[in-house]
């Protein structure tokens, strides 16, 4: 045998000798310095703590880049035309990536311009139909009972059609910001009423208890403990509001508007310039989007709570 074979036997023996006894031992044989079985073990365990980490960060990361992957690869697959071949569209009908991309460049002052109109829309009926839908759930909590069927005929306003709601809103506010306004006012009215107020009524009952213990008052039974359980339902309802005041804002310029993103798409559509007319959807999206991420970060800061909860 070797001196190299037998110099490496020895240390496996050593080292194999060390996590049975608990002892450090050199090569020759001779005890250097005693180490507890169980900070061995203990080592062992951070070292396997810190590679079950770092496999978990791994998985994060690459779970994260998993959207980012598949948008890059949707949209390399369109630029290919493999949409057109699988539904025999031509480029006039599904222009590509790259043309929408140059008709977003060569019209960026009049897409912002028409963007930032929409965008006052989505804004102000968001913020005027929440509001009032919260408002409408904070008074129906007070009384339970006839709240709840209240809240049940508001929610009917959810069934009517925004091709409908958009002709009578501009019948009554004529064809100005506010007719758009008013259809996205109630379009989200109506869901964060429905949301507020599941929120704000389903509390534990050992919860009253306690503080129907401590004889608390209304006001303080809603500011104390109804509004902050209520907060994650506060946010689910703006979050979906977010999302359909630009479907309401887009749809109410269809019919009577000269302005927004709306108006210049179902205009570019009659004129059969789809670059320009899918250029107002992806700018649509987008601002949609980023509302809706803004609405996201708000919940993060003031529930810390619910976004620990929901992490997982």
């Amino acid at each position: 045998m070797s001196e190299g074979s037998v110099l490496s036997r020895k240390s496996d023996e050593g080292v194999s000798i060390a996590a049975v006894t608990g002892a450090a031992t050199t090569l020759n044989g001779s005890q250097t310095a005693a180490v507890p079985g169980s900070e061995i073990h203990g080592q062992r365990g951070q070292a396997g703590k810190a590679r079950s980490g770092s496999g978990v960060r791994g998985r994060s990361v690459a779970l994260s880049m998993l959207p980012w992957v598949a948008g890059v690869l949707f949209l390399a697959l369109w630029q290919l035309r493999l949409f057109h071949w699988i539904f025999s569209l031509e480029s006039y009908q599904l222009p590509v990536p790259s043309a929408i991309a140059a008709s977003i460049q060569e019209n960026a002052n009049m897409l912002f311009r028409y963007a930032m109109y929409s965008g006052t829309e989505m804004l102000g009926g968001f913020l005027l139909g929440s509001l009032l839908g919260a408002m409408a759930a904070a008074g129906a909590s007070f009384f339970p009972t006839s709240g709840r069927a209240a809240v049940t005929v508001l929610s009917a306003l959810n069934a009517v059609p925004i091709v409908a709601l958009a002709p009578i809103m501009n019948n009554w506010f004529g064809d100005g910001i506010w007719s758009r306004i008013a259809v996205v006012t109630v379009i989200t009215m109506a869901t964060m009423a429905v949301s507020l107020f599941k929120g704000l009524t389903s509390i534990q009952p050992q919860y009253s208890d306690l503080l129907s213990g401590l004889a608390a008052s209304r006001m303080q039974f809603f500011w104390k403990l109804r509004l902050p359980h209520a907060m994650p339902s506060l946010f689910a309802g703006l979050k979906i509001n977010m999302s359909t005041s630009i479907i309401g804002a887009i749809v109410g310029e269809f019919f009577i508007a000269s302005q927004g993103l709306g108006y210049l798409l179902s205009d570019q559509i009659r004129l059969a310039n789809m670059p320009l007319a899918w250029s107002c959807i992806v700018i649509a999206a987008g601002l949609g989007i980023v509302l809706y991420e803004a609405v996201v970060l708000a919940e993060k800061r003031l529930t810390p709570w619910n976004r620990a909860r929901t992490d997982h």
